[in-house]
């Protein structure tokens, strides 16, 4: 089979690269959650400052204020705006997809890609490790799996029905395995390993409810 969206992120960032939200105040809070993200990916979540986000959003430290009331909630807000933009991007690729497996793959590349080249969370992975990993174990890690299974589900609904958010929440369990510990064999952002794995260890745990004539590409493509 073979994916109907161009695998080139630069073409999905194309059509998703739009304000996440709303334009008020001449984009200051816009400006100021991309600047977020742009300070951390330079200096890391512990050094940056709100003084570093106002001089890169072009607005002062007061301005900031009028917006967020601490450097921990104009971050909250960052990572929500890239949550959205993030989950813009996997259903739009999830659209473009005629089957079960086109559709589980595309899934999947896409968050691979987004999450693995994203700047600020891979600055966030290599050198501020213990910030991040409270939300991928334990009590945390189920809540990031609870909310990943919730944008994965309407992508699966065509396919799988009532079934899709327990889908979602498998699919969503292997790609949290393949980022967490790449290797060769699936890796999230090769396209021919991860269709390999999703062949073998992701579809054949509930495609089994599923007729075989809703999960195999309309078009016969192999």
């Amino acid at each position: 089979m073979a994916l109907t969206f161009a695998p080139e992120k630069d073409q999905v960032r194309a059509d998703l690269e739009l304000p996440v939200i709303d334009g008020t105040n001449d984009g200051i809070k816009e400006r100021a959650l991309i600047a977020t993200c742009e300070c951390i990916a330079r200096l890391g979540f512990a050094k940056t400052t709100l003084d570093d986000v106002a001089r890169s959003a072009r607005c002062s430290r007061a301005t900031l204020y009028r917006y967020f009331p601490s450097k921990a909630e104009m971050v909250r807000d960052a990572v929500r705006a890239e949550v959205m933009r993030i989950t813009r991007a996997i259903h739009f690729a999830a659209q473009e997809q005629d089957s079960l497996e086109d559709t589980v793959v595309a899934v999947l590349l896409v968050a691979g890609r987004e999450i693995g080249e994203h700047p600020a969370l891979r600055y966030v992975a290599n050198f501020e490790s213990e910030r991040l990993l409270p939300h991928l174990a334990f009590t945390g890690g189920d809540r990031f799996l609870s909310r990943a299974a919730k944008i994965i589900t309407p992508c699966l609904e065509p396919y799988l029905g009532d079934k899709s958010n327990r889908a979602a929440e498998w699919i969503a369990r292997n790609g949290l395995t393949l980022w967490l510990t790449p290797t060769d064999a699936g890796a999230l952002t090769n396209l021919v390993a991860l269709r390999a794995y999703v062949r073998e260890f992701v579809l054949p745990a509930f495609t089994i409810e599923v007729k075989k004539s809703r999960i195999q590409n309309p078009n016969g493509r192999l």
